[in-house]
Formats: structure tokens, C-alpha cells, sequence
């Protein structure tokens, strides 16, 4: 019987588990400056899988040590991802008062000043890629056969090691996104003794991943075919991340790259993902089970309530978009509410055309099926006297814990209500390679029409006349609400900055008319990184060195 790989992946998590959470995987040692690394492997398939497992860890993990941060679920890189994508514009705003929290609700962060979420994603990023050129290290052709591995567990090594460079990939995207010019390392950098890599330009980083991952795509690449191997990375995965590069080439680089944005787009329609036949089931407890939203998955973090138990990713996103008031259990399966994020009214009715709402029976209309998620009862429409109030606003339960067939009580009565999450974060999914695909013939030429109709007959909704910009700036904002695109999609359409694109509480006024300076589009070095390694510049437009 084949064994599920999501399986696999939670039997190695729960065999490694520190405090019944993800803590510090210490059995398999990758720090570079540790000894000991080579001693975690030897001539048998089952070290180097859980190496490769702990770095696919570094997108759901807790785990504190070595990380400066007071709060573990806040140091966790999708939620560090999310939060730096989705709180910081229109899309979502957050009630805690935390100066974290502050700083990105009002685009105030500052260079001097260590925000708990841009410091996630910094540091996540770079000690992934750390652990990553390690495994790789330890995984080279002299290093196994001074192991004695045979040719099956050298070949099965092989696609690990080609999953190894995607992550990296992965996590380099993620940099130059929110960052601009990083430290650059790979496996053939010096390490170990107090060595920090240099600080690279972010167009020659994106020029190192873009043959990264078209190496990875080559037919004679040992990574894993398109939807083999889920939710583990595959050739799929790659090309879904090569399309998203070439999609932001010219904020990255200066240089725009439509027409290869459209070409890996077309070679991604080769390889049989579907939409799944509703949005909802997407962000469902089941979606890692469910092939019909696996079938639009390219790539996507998994969680598992029992072996990732996370304070971040989609625990955050099902727990934190309710209060205990709202019956979190019936709306997203989790047994609590933390009252954190949830969206400005003037967001849903750009966007969704929402009509009749009644704050005290809860009810709303719209038509868009990706509008019917929102939560209404007991809320007040405005943020505008209350920003820090969690019932100003409209509540999201996009993401929930129930089975895609299940109801609340069904699923209670199944499996109980857990604490922690077990929706799978899409990372990267067919719809946004639909939206990239429209974007890339508006500028190259082409015809994406039956693409932009198959999201809109999903959404039940009319299909457009026209696919101009004003429209994917509000179908990116509908399709993909709160997967963690909206910053990166305004800084592209030149609207993050700009006071003629205003939102709520932008630059700290609630008109948002404000001009923020073209500084912001990307994000300080943590001030802790540059007191660490001397050799770093900060970005532009900050201060702290």
C-alpha cells in the first residue's frame, strides 16, 4: 500500500518533537557551526529524510532558540509571512496592542526598532537557508560514499537533495520580497567560525534562483513529478514559484519578464491541476485529504493538530479571526477565539459589493461565493473611533477546521475540537496561477479569458468584459484574500506608497491619503542582524546603521 506523504511527514514530526510542540529537532543536527552534523546521518534512507524534514519545519516552526523574540508563535514564518503581507494594506488589521502589531496595522515601523513579525521572516528565512546548505553538505556524492549508501537510498537521496534546493528558492523569494539586497550563501560558501555571508543585490539573487529553479524543471532533474509528492515539493512547486518571480521580475530587478511569467504558466497547465470546485473547501481541516482541493494545490505548508502544533500559520488565521463571543467552534472547529485580525468594512465592499448588512441579526448580502465567510454579529461597520476594538470591523472565517463535508456538530462529534489547526497553508495554488497568467498577457499579449471565467464561475459571478489592472488589483484582492499576496500585489501595481491609493489607519490616518515614501516598499533589516554582522547596509530610508 502506498504510504500518504503528509502521513510520513507527521510520523517523523511526532518521533521528533520536543514539549508536544515543533521545538528544536536536535536528533538531526544542521546547525553549520555544529560538529556533530555528520554524525546524524548514516548509510540508511531514515536520517536523511528527517534531515530533509527538519527543513521543511523552518516554514511551521515555534521553536525560539537562538531567535530574539519573547513570543514563539509570533516568531513563526508563515505567520511572520502573513502578517507582513496582509496587515500592513487594505486586507486585514489586527486588535492586539502590541507594538508589533501597531507598527504594521499603521505603516510605522521603523529601522531602529525590532518588529516581531519582519524579524520572522528575516530570520526564519536565513536560518532555513542555513540549514538547507548544510543538509546539502551532507548529502554530496564523496559524503555518502564515505557512507557506504547504496545506489536506491543515493538515488531516493537525490530528489531529497533537489526538495532541499526548492526550499531554498523558496525562502530567497520570500527575502528579496520583503527585503531587497540579503545575505547569499549555498552549500559551496565558507561557514562555521564566526562567518557571515555577504550581502548580495536583490537582482542578482533572483537571477541565482531563477536557474535554480529552471534547473530543477529539467527533465533530467531528480526532482519529484508534478503532484507526486505532496504536500513535499515537486516540479509543480517549482514551476508555481518560477511564475510568481517572473510575475514581480521588474520590481525585483527592474526588468519586466511578462512574457516568461506567461510561458510557465502555459507549461504548469501541461501537468493537470484543477480548480477545486469551490473556494471553500480549500481552507478546510480536510485539504491536505481532500484531492479535490489537493488537485489545485502546487505547493502548500502542512499542519497536523496532533504533530505541528503551531501558535502560527492557520491556527493563527482560524483562532485569531474570532472571539470566544462568536462560537469559534461552530465557525472554524478550534476551541478558541483570540480576537485578533479581521478586515476594514471599506475592504469588503470594494471588493465583494456587499449590501443589507445587519449588524445584530449577523446577516449580509453578496453574491461573490468567496464573500460568504465573513462574520457580522455584534460588530460595529467602522474601525475608524476603535481600531484596537476586535468587533469593529467584519470577522473572516476563511479558514476553518470542519471538513469540507463535515458540519460543526458532525465534526465534533467525530473528532473532537482541538486546540491547534489542521488546514494546510496553500503556499502556492492554480488560482494565482490564473491571475498571474491574466496579468502576463495583459502586458505580453495573449488571451486569458477562459481562465479569468473559470474564477468567476466558481465565485458564481459574471465573468469581466475586461481584464485591465484596476480589475486584478480586485480579483487578487477577492481570489486570494488573506493567502499572503496583498503587499507584494500593491507594491507591483504601484498603489502600496501611493496616497492616491488610500486604506484605513495607512500611515497612521484613518483617511489613508497618505504618500509613505517609496522606502516602504520593502521592509528594514532587523536591527538585531545588523548589530550581529557589520557587514550588513540597511535598506534605504532607515535608520539604525
Amino acid at each position: 500500500m502506498k504510504m500518504n506523504i503528509k502521513n510520513i511527514i507527521s510520523a517523523v514530526a511526532a518521533s521528533l518533537m520536543l514539549t508536544a510542540c515543533i521545538g528544536d529537532l536536535n536528533t538531526i543536527p544542521l546547525n553549520p557551526t555544529d560538529v556533530t552534523s555528520e554524525t546524524a546521518y548514516g548509510a540508511d534512507e531514515a536520517g536523511y529524510l528527517q534531515g530533509l524534514t527538519k527543513l521543511y519545519f523552518q516554514l511551521v516552526s515555534n521553536d525560539t532558540q537562538d531567535l530574539k523574540v519573547t513570543d514563539g508563535g509570533a516568531s513563526e514564518f508563515i505567520r511572520g509571512l502573513w502578517s507582513t503581507q496582509e496587515v500592513t494594506t487594505d486586507a486585514a488589521k489586527n486588535a492586539w496592542p502590541d507594538g508589533w502589531v501597531n507598527d504594521l496595522n499603521n505603516n510605522t515601523w521603523k529601522g531602529d526598532v525590532l518588529n516581531d513579525a519582519v524579524y520572522a521572516v528575516y530570520v526564519r528565512s536565513l536560518q532555513g537557508i542555513a540549514y538547507i546548505n548544510e543538509y546539502l553538505r551532507q548529502t554530496a556524492d564523496d559524503k555518502l560514499d564515505s557512507r557506504g549508501v547504496n545506489a536506491d537510498v543515493r538515488a531516493k537521496i537525490q530528489g531529497f537533495r533537489a526538495e532541499a534546493r526548492f526550499l531554498r528558492a523558496y525562502f530567497y523569494w520570500a527575502l528579496i520580497d520583503a527585503f531587497g539586497n540579503v545575505p547569499y550563501s549555498t552549500e559551496n560558501s565558507p561557514f562555521g567560525g564566526g562567518y557571515n555571508p555577504p550581502q548580495k543585490d536583490r537582482a542578482y539573487i533572483f537571477g541565482e534562483v531563477i536557474n535554480e529553479l529552471n534547473a530543477l524543471i529539467a527533465e533530467d532533474s531528480a526532482m519529484p513529478a508534478a503532484q507526486s509528492n505532496y504536500p513535499r515539493a515537486d516540479k509543480g512547486s517549482c514551476l508555481g514559484l518560477l511564475a510568481r518571480m517572473y510575475l514581480n521580475a521588474e520590481v525585483y530587478t527592474g526588468k519586466a519578464m511578462w512574457s516568461e511569467a506567461k510561458s510557465t504558466c502555459e507549461k504548469i497547465y501541461q501537468l493537470g491541476y484543477k480548480l477545486a470546485p469551490t473556494h471553500d473547501e480549500l481552507f478546510r481541516g480536510d485539504n491536505g485529504e481532500n484531492p479535490d482541493a489537493r488537485g489545485e494545490f502546487l505547493f502548500a505548508a502542512s499542519y497536523h493538530s496532533m504533530h505541528t502544533q503551531s501558535w502560527g500559520g492557520t491556527t493563527y488565521l482560524t483562532c485569531g479571526s474570532l472571539n470566544g463571543d462568536d462560537g469559534p467552534v461552530y465557525l472554524t472547529g478550534c476551541k478558541s477565539g483570540w480576537s485578533g485580525n479581521r478586515l476594514p468594512f471599506e475592504y469588503v465592499k470594494t471588493y465583494f459589493n456587499v449590501s443589507n448588512a445587519d449588524y445584530t441579526a449577523g446577516t449580509y448580502d453578496v453574491a461573490d461565493e468567496r464573500g460568504k465567510k465573513f462574520y457580522i454579529k455584534g460588530r460595529t461597520e467602522s474601525m475608524e473611533e476603535a481600531l484596537l476594538v476586535f468587533t469593529s470591523g467584519w470577522s473572516c472565517y476563511k479558514y476553518s477546521n470542519i471538513p469540507h463535508d463535515k458540519t460543526a456538530e458532525e465534526y465534533a462529534a467525530i473528532a473532537g475540537v482541538t486546540e491547534y489547526s489542521d488546514v494546510d497553508f496553500p503556499l502556492i495554488r492554480l488560482g494565482e496561477i490564473h491571475l498571474i497568467y491574466a496579468e502576463a498577457c495583459m502586458h505580453a499579449g495573449g488571451d486569458a479569458s477562459a481562465q479569468v471565467k473559470a474564477l468567476a464561475d466558481r465565485a458564481k459571478v459574471a465573468a469581466p468584459s475586461k481584464i485591465d489592472e484596476n480589475f486584478l488589483i480586485a480579483e487578487r484582492a477577492r481570489e486570494l484574500m488573506w493567502e499572503g499576496h496583498r503587499r507584494t500585489d500593491l507594491v507591483r501595481f504601484g498603489k502600496f506608497t501611493s496616497k492616491d491609493f488610500p486604506w484605513p489607519f495607512k500611515g497612521g490616518s484613518f483617511q489613508g491619503n497618505v504618500d509613505l515614501g517609496d522606502h516602504m516598499n520593502i521592509f528594514p533589516i532587523p536591527i538585531s542582524e545588523l548589530t550581529t554582522n557589520l557587514a550588513l547596509v540597511q535598506n534605504p530610508g532607515y535608520t539604525g546603521r
